[in-house]
């Protein structure tokens, strides 16, 4: 009960492929390395390694296309289906997706990518490549998304709202982001061709709706229990329908978290952290070489022993060398001589 008290967020994986194998366990993962998951289940490499027993190595040779990651902010755990995989959070600080989107642009450069990181409560948007095409109608303002929920195929005409009121802006705004989620699969599903490629996708959102209704109504309203079950029943879907556009080769996952944690850093330097530094480097050792000393120490090694060697053979034929039958010159020279 503490340890579970301590961790009370969750991350869970809702679908992923045969060739992603996340163990079945209680191992918690620190918050910071979540996004060094999402890396290693692409296949890319991280810094430092990751021992978390949960990701199993799996198919190296098939890796995912797409990696999908739902951030739902104000709660600690939600009522995700028995299928899916659980683990308690440890240390929930914030943390971005951007050191992936880095890899995959640094990787798959020319084939243009979908990279998409979003938070619609915050009007934060970020794509990249293909996505500027695809979701260009996506909508990402407040006022957009307002606009978007009265139309004529929003998910109002769908959705059991039961207490949950549409002339509420706090209600309002969690339906919205449930709108975002049902226009990204559509507008995906239109564009299919870009989920058969061989670059791999990247989506990243950030949902507070459900905060918010939290801190209007109270988490023991019925508002917030009626949202809940909305949300979650969204959030299957939606990941029902990646996977599928995906053709079962994807990686949906949600993240539940009440409260992030600040991370415990100092921002300014002091006298007692720079004698504390001290302490810990007595020697004044240097730091440890990164895991590239290795090639660049190969590459100027080899390179300067093939022009060591160059020099000598240069060496070694021009003071062999016999100038009345190697060089040209002087055999010119002794033609001209006998001709006078």
């Amino acid at each position: 009960c503490l340890f579970s008290g301590v961790c009370g967020d969750e991350f869970s994986v809702l679908r992923s492929p045969q060739s992603v194998v996340f163990r079945d366990g209680s191992w918690p993962i620190p918050g910071e390395r979540i996004p060094d998951v999402a890396a290693l289940s692409m296949g890319f490499s991280v810094e430092d390694d990751l021992s978390w027993p949960g990701l199993a190595v799996g198919d190296l040779f098939h890796r995912p296309r797409a990696t999908v990651l739902v951030t739902v902010k104000g709660v600690d755990k939600l009522a995700l289906p028995v299928k899916g995989i659980s683990y308690p959070i440890e240390n929930a600080v914030p943390f971005s997706l951007d050191s992936v989107a880095n890899a995959i642009h640094t990787l798959f450069s020319e084939e243009t990518p979908v990279v998409l990181q979003l938070a619609p409560s915050e009007e934060r948007v970020y794509m990249v490549g293909k996505a500027n095409s695809v979701f260009e109608d996506l909508s990402v303002t407040l006022r957009q998304l307002r606009n978007r929920l009265f139309q004529d195929n929003s998910i109002l005409s769908s959705l059991p709202l039961n207490s949950l009121s549409r002339n509420n802006e706090v209600d309002l705004l969690f339906l919205s982001e449930l709108q975002v989620l049902h226009d990204i699969a559509s507008l995906l599903s239109r564009h299919k061709h870009l989920a058969k490629d061989h670059s791999p996708d990247l989506y990243s959102l950030e949902l507070s709706g459900l905060e918010e209704v939290g801190k209007r109504y109270g988490e023991d309203s019925q508002q917030f229990k009626d949202a809940s079950e909305i949300l979650v029943d969204s959030l299957q879907k939606f990941a029902d329908e990646m996977f599928n556009l995906y053709s079962g080769n994807a990686v949906v996952e949600v993240v539940a978290v009440r409260a992030f944690n600040s991370p415990l850093t100092r921002k300014t330097r002091s006298i007692l952290q720079s004698s504390e530094s001290e302490k810990e480097n007595p020697y004044n050792l240097a730091y440890p070489y990164n895991y590239n000393y290795s090639v660049i120490f190969n590459i100027i090694l080899w390179m300067m022993i093939g022009l060591a060697l160059a020099v000598i053979v240069i060496s070694y034929n021009l003071w062999n060398m016999d100038p009345g039958y190697d060089s040209i010159i002087y055999r010119m020279t002794n033609q001209k001589i006998r001709m006078d």
